[in-house]
């Protein structure tokens, strides 16, 4: 059960965070218009939201069978309503399954074209994803500030993975120079970097007592330095990818191929979370 539930957070994390940051980056990316880009954006975004809601609903049964003990429970209407009405993540989840389904169901009416709609339904169903987890650990004050760190923390996680779907996209068919293209991704990716690795250090400084935990190749902290490791490649990548931008338009095919390995680095970066939200963190003294 445990298995299934890591396979669940990871699928439902990344189809959350692809949808918020392609959204977010298109009109940061490209000045213009992007008729190709715009068609295959509009074919991609009701398949990742509906990937979400099922998988957002899969997880609540998950956690339904795991608080039960018992995997005939997450088939329970009377278990499952209990939880999702008298649990602290069941409170916050039944928000997010809701969220989620209207913004599946405004991908197919008039509206879908509506971007701020779809970006501000899609930043809320991110921002609801802070608090259950690691984030529901503490209560009051420092409770709400950690759920602030977590929100910041995906919103760049988010922003840098959705930006580079988008870019592979715009790679396959380019309507504008990818020398300028290239630069404005940049630019944005020294705050992303910056904003990602300064709240990933306060959570791990919140959630264990230390700046890194110990010990070092056992459990949450083995996951947490492959994940740190994933996370270090991605910024060797980004940085070889910002030092060629003068010759990006005459190795197109490297740049493509970096590009990808950045994005599925990345990937293994949101499957490392998916797990270490399952594990505990060993808060010390």
């Amino acid at each position: 059960m445990s298995e299934a539930l890591v396979l669940c957070r990871f699928l439902h994390f990344t189809v959350v965070l692809m949808l918020f940051g392609v959204w977010l980056f298109r009109p940061l990316l490209l000045k213009g218009g992007a008729p190709a880009l715009d068609v295959g954006i509009s074919r991609l975004a009701p398949w990742l939201a509906a990937v979400a809601l099922a998988s957002g609903m899969a997880w609540a049964l998950l956690i339904t069978a795991s608080m039960a003990g018992s995997a005939a429970a997450a088939f329970d209407p009377d278990t499952v309503a209990l939880v999702l009405g008298n649990t602290f993540f069941g409170q916050v989840w039944r928000w997010h399954l809701l969220i989620n389904a209207v913004l599946l169901a405004l991908l197919f009416t008039p509206w879908r074209s509506n971007l701020p709609l779809r970006l501000g339904l899609s930043a809320l169903l991110l921002a609801t994803l802070a608090p259950v987890g690691h984030g529901a650990m503490l209560d009051g004050l420092s409770g709400q500030l950690l759920i602030l760190n977590q929100i910041i923390h995906l919103t760049c996680v988010a922003a840098w993975l959705g930006g580079l779907l988008l870019l592979m996209m715009i790679l396959r068919r380019p309507s504008e120079p990818m020398r300028e293209i290239l630069r404005r991704f940049s630019g944005i990716g020294y705050a992303l970097v910056a904003g990602l690795l300064i709240t990933g250090l306060l959570n791990v400084r919140v959630l264990t007592g230390q700046w890194w935990p110990t010990p070092l190749f056992t459990g949450f902290a083995l996951i947490l330095l492959i994940k740190a490791m994933i996370v270090l490649g991605m910024l060797g990548l980004a940085l070889f990818n910002r030092l060629r931008i003068e010759d990006c338009e005459q190795r197109m095919a490297a740049l493509r191929r970096s590009v990808v390995l950045e994005w599925l680095l990345g990937i293994g970066a949101v499957a490392a979370v998916s797990l270490l939200g399952t594990l505990p963190p060993m808060i010390t003294a």
